[in-house]
């Protein structure tokens, strides 16, 4: 994924604008270092203060990070004016999220004016290799004419 595949060359830079905004993702060090038509990335370094009982980086901050990965990615697709809003997803853990980091891979499966359906895949990375642990299929609404806070 790079940057120059966004036909809309604002796309990226309205969603890392958006990406700034979200607090949750400064709190778990999340970064975005990938935006692209239709699909983002999001890492997040596993680092103690978002680990569970267990030592692996709890669900909750997966499920966070697979949320926002795929809604970028449908931001990539909306109108100038336009924001998006999560109104369902659904997520399988599929292993313990233990790795140096976790990296999760939004994208657009099918994209629409009011409703977008979406999916994110969340890897563990550990010694350069990946494993999945997480999968999310996800529906967003286009909220036209709605901006987000500045």
């Amino acid at each position: 994924m790079s940057n120059s595949r966004l036909p809309d060359p604002q796309a990226a830079a309205r969603v890392r604008a958006s990406f700034d905004l979200q607090n949750a993702m400064t709190l778990i060090r999340a970064s975005l270092p990938v935006v692209a038509h239709g699909g983002t990335e999001i890492h997040v370094p596993h680092w103690s203060g978002i680990e569970q009982q267990h030592g692996f980086v709890h669900g909750g901050v997966v499920g966070m990070i697979a949320d926002s990965a795929a809604g970028y990615a449908a931001m990539t697709v909306v109108p100038d004016g336009a924001s998006v809003l999560t109104v369902e997803y659904k997520m399988n853990l599929l292993a313990p999220a233990d790795g140096e980091k976790l990296i999760a891979r939004g994208k657009v499966v099918r994209p629409g004016r009011t409703l977008i359906v979406t999916q994110a895949e969340v890897f563990a990375v550990r010694d350069g290799g990946e494993t999945l642990c997480a999968l999310m299929q996800q529906t967003i609404m286009v909220m036209h004419g709605k901006p987000e806070k500045s």
